[in-house]
């Protein structure tokens, strides 16, 4: 039996659901609560397993498959399954009604920027103000809650960069899937049993400085890697992308600060927040809004620091009119300033989106 056929055994009780395209993802609350979310809601399922020692087994298992361990010593699990979709998994007694699984499942339909079209989820002239910003290489960030689509618009907006760019990705799990002909893809490792071997990405952005990169793609800033690539954005690497978990544009760049806070670089905080303001250039603002549906809400241009504190210049923003018949928010992206780079994009021939005077 193959790893991907026994772990679909071990998965038996949820299979339908990893089986059908409308279910994003599947939440395990010990053996006896599974819900799913399909197109942003949760639903509670009927579906079971046998009791708390079988699904222990079956997350136990899941660890060995990926070279990693989930026990007493080691309570909590990060794997990827086979076909990409990423399980994060805790066991008691840290989670007290069980063993607890999220499975986010990986899409095998690649999201584009049509389909984001078509689902409402983006306006043309953010299409076109997005595209512009990538090809005249501003830094951008997406900044998004939870489960908001971070990942999938980051996907989307890494397809603007010109095919004969060298990008190197580095993630800590494999999810995101550029189209380009010159990509490189890293992957961090966790240490093994003795605490030995752990490649982070502070590690990686390390090594990708040397390997001549024209563009930097890191799924997620989480710690003190922040720092490292502040100073890579700094230093010539304009282009980059990445995303962060934040509410607004403004978070995010506190966000970042405080992540790169946590590299143990005893910077002044002017020095810092300097640097940030420099290195990011437009944060677009990821939401899930209440009727389930994922949009890209905004996008913000950084503006120098004002009296040492952080300021944007919103460009556009998703403004909620009402709620129709069948519960779906209806609303309108409202364009609101030009970005400063309105000149350059001019002098290199790429056309932006008309904005109110």
């Amino acid at each position: 039996m193959s790893n991907a056929d026994f772990l679909t055994f071990l998965l038996e009780p949820v299979k339908t659901f990893l089986e059908d395209d409308e279910v994003s993802e599947i939440l395990i609350n010990g053996p006896e609560q599974i819900y799913v979310e399909k197109r942003g809601k949760l639903e509670l399922t009927p579906a079971r397993f046998g009791n708390e020692t079988a699904l222990k087994a079956t997350a136990v298992n899941i660890a060995r498959s990926v070279g990693r361990l989930l026990d007493d010593a080691n309570p909590r699990l990060d794997a990827r399954l086979p076909d990409g979709s990423r399980v994060h998994a805790v066991i008691p007694p840290l989670s007290r009604c069980g063993t607890v699984i999220a499975i986010r499942k990986f899409k095998k339909d690649t999201l584009s920027i049509e389909k984001m079209l078509s689902f409402g989820s983006v306006s043309p002239e953010m299409v076109q103000l997005i595209r512009a910003a990538v090809m005249l290489h501003r830094n951008v960030i997406v900044s998004g809650g939870t489960s908001s689509g971070k990942t999938s618009v980051l996907n989307v907006l890494s397809s603007f960069i010109p095919s004969e760019e060298r990008v190197l990705v580095l993630e800590d799990a494999s999810e995101l899937q550029l189209q380009q002909s010159h990509v490189v893809c890293f992957e961090t490792r966790r240490p093994d049993k003795h605490g030995q071997g752990e490649v982070t990405i502070r590690d990686l952005i390390h090594s990708s400085l040397r390997l001549r990169p024209d563009r930097l793609v890191i799924g997620e800033i989480r710690g003190g890697e922040a720092l490292d690539l502040l100073q890579a954005l700094n230093t010539g690497h304009a282009g980059s992308m990445s995303t962060i978990h934040a509410n607004s544009p403004i978070d995010c760049l506190y966000r970042i600060e405080t992540c790169a806070l946590l590299s143990g670089v005893n910077l002044p905080l002017p020095a810092l927040r300097s640097q940030v303001a420099s290195a990011i250039d437009i944060v677009v603002q990821t939401a899930r809004l209440s009727d389930g549906s994922r949009k890209m809400i905004g996008i913000a241009e950084v503006l120098p620091l004002q009296g040492g504190e952080y300021a944007v210049r919103q460009l556009v923003s998703w403004k909620t009119l009402c709620q129709n018949d069948a519960g779906k928010l209806e609303g309108t992206f409202e364009m609101l300033a030009a970005p400063t780079f309105q000149q350059e994009a001019a002098n290199m021939n790429i056309e932006l989106p008309k904005f109110p005077a």
